[in-house]
């Protein structure tokens, strides 16, 4: 099985914040997170923020954002319509049909673009549907651990990821490791 983080690996950028971005556009209001998101999104690439502290400071802003919308699916939709082109190219070049998206992205997001893509296999943050509430982050370490509840012990052949700081210790789980930096890739293991 191939497995691939998705954020500036398949996409060209981080879905989520393209997503929030978009979602301003609906609902005016949550602007007033946008430097909170922006803050969350630099500790998060920087890998100064723990899944803790994800779900204690930012969880409050994801609910608060979520509950305030029912139209989710048909913003997705939308969403992914507007942003196909920001997949990268190479990776219909590399496709299988067992390929998994490994990614701190909401499954909200995901999923839509997974289908488009024809992945049949995600494992993601999810949030519930009825409440808001963050019930998974799935970032670092807590990646495999959500790997393994998904999916159980599963034979990693290839694993992308734009960023071997949060996604390096996948090293000793795959047979080959390789660093997505634009349309660049780098096998490293």
């Amino acid at each position: 099985m191939n497995i691939y983080d998705f954020d500036n690996t398949i996409y060209d950028g981080e879905s989520f914040f393209d997503f929030f971005i978009e979602y301003i556009k609906v609902n005016p209001a949550i602007a007033r997170f946008l430097p909170k998101v922006m803050f969350a999104f630099l500790k998060y690439k920087l890998g100064k923020v723990t899944v803790e502290q994800m779900m204690t400071d930012y969880a409050p802003v994801i609910k608060k954002c979520y509950c305030d919308y029912d139209k989710w699916e048909e913003f997705t939709q939308k969403f992914w319509d507007s942003h196909m082109h920001n997949i990268k190219s190479f990776y219909k070049d590399v496709q299988k049909e067992d390929d998994l998206i490994l990614t701190a992205s909401p499954e909200l997001t995901i999923k839509e673009i997974a289908k488009r893509l024809g992945i049949k296999n995600i494992v993601c943050s999810k949030i519930d549907d009825k409440t808001g509430q963050i019930t998974r982050i799935c970032m670092r370490q807590n990646k495999i651990k959500a790997l393994q509840e998904d999916f159980g012990d599963v034979e990693i052949d290839d694993f992308y990821t734009d960023s071997i700081k949060n996604d390096g210790f996948f090293a000793e789980y795959a047979k080959r490791v390789f660093l997505v930096k634009g349309d660049k890739i780098s096998q490293i293991k």
